[in-house]
């Protein structure tokens, strides 16, 4: 294999491996400029992916699965938004339970969704019917970014939502009413804005768009149920959001990188590195990277703000008739 040959397939691998990723952090994107912290991301990603799975394993349906993956995450993220803005409860300790919940669900329930003649166990069962790449003729065929042009549909779709969130955000006016309410929710509710409602609006939609991304998983990158196989992708989510400085348009730099970096440590071990390095540093070197890029941009933030800073409102709770 030429070099040419190689980065194509590393760059197609890294595609695959980041759509699920970029879905899951545009959405939690979304929902902290709201001023909300989701950290059930983890099981709302699972739940998704289970949810989608089992759905198409039983209907062969691939729409209808992912319409169950998006219904699933808006439900887990709807009791996430009643808990932190209705009850007003710490959102750190509701995201947690909210992970704790949907990983201990998505288990459960992953061993009774399945065929009869598998116990109803879905664990390891395939399907046939997925999303698969679908190359366009005469793209595809160019080295290196011919990979751009032999993807999903799923990963299809990204190329328009991606810049058509980033407009939404900072060119709309509806963009600036979400901004406004993740900075300050006082003067948004001054101004007669709905703090309630935005909020609730996005935490559902961060929730559909975490739930389509665990379905990416089940039903295109690794067309299977097992326990757990998000393997950590939610939390990933969450540095990947601070990565990319809450900008939708960045999004999908921060995802690139990192799996760009898990495609390449799969290369390397199947090329035979993992006999000069330990195939267990290889493993985690994804997860050490995302933490000195998270330390790097953590430091950046503290010293500029402006587009690089959080949300003023992040992780706070509102009412009105706060004083």
């Amino acid at each position: 294999m030429n070099l040419l040959d190689f980065i194509t397939r590393l760059l197609a691998a890294t595609l695959a491996m980041g759509t699920s990723l970029t879905y899951a952090t545009l959405g939690e994107v979304y929902t902290e400029k709201t001023g909300i912290l989701n950290l059930g991301m983890e099981g709302t990603m699972l739940m998704g992916a289970l949810a989608g799975f089992a759905t198409a394993f039983n209907t062969g349906n691939l729409l209808l699965a992912l319409l169950m993956s998006m219904l699933v995450g808006a439900l887990l993220s709807l009791i996430h938004a009643f808990l932190c803005i209705t009850m007003r409860a710490n959102q750190v300790v509701a995201g947690l339970a909210i992970t704790m919940f949907g990983t201990g669900l998505a288990n459960f329930l992953g061993q009774r969704l399945g065929p009869a003649t598998n116990n109803f166990n879905l664990t390891g069962m395939n399907i046939a019917n997925k999303f698969s790449n679908i190359a366009i003729p005469g793209l595809s065929g160019i080295p290196i970014i011919g990979a751009l042009f032999d993807v999903s549909l799923l990963t299809y779709a990204l190329y328009a939502i991606l810049p058509f969130s980033w407009f939404f955000m900072y060119k709309t006016k509806h963009g600036m009413v979400v901004r406004a309410v993740g900075e300050n929710p006082r003067t948004a509710a001054a101004m007669g804005i709905s703090v309630t409602k935005i909020r609730y609006l996005y935490t559902l939609i961060g929730g559909m768009f975490a739930g389509l991304g665990g379905a990416c998983l089940s039903l295109s990158f690794i067309p299977s149920w097992n326990e757990g196989m998000t393997g950590g992708k939610g939390w990933i989510v969450i540095a990947l959001v601070i990565f990319s400085t809450w900008n939708p348009g960045r999004v999908v730099i921060g995802t690139l990188v990192f799996g760009g970096i898990t495609s390449l440590q799969f290369s390397l071990q199947a090329a035979g590195l993992k006999m000069v390095i330990p195939s267990q540093f290889l493993g985690f070197s994804p997860y050490l990277i995302t933490l000195v890029v998270l330390t790097a941009m953590t430091i950046i933030n503290q010293k500029k703000k402006g587009s690089f800073a959080s949300p003023s409102a992040l992780g706070v709770s509102f009412a009105i008739d706060d004083k």
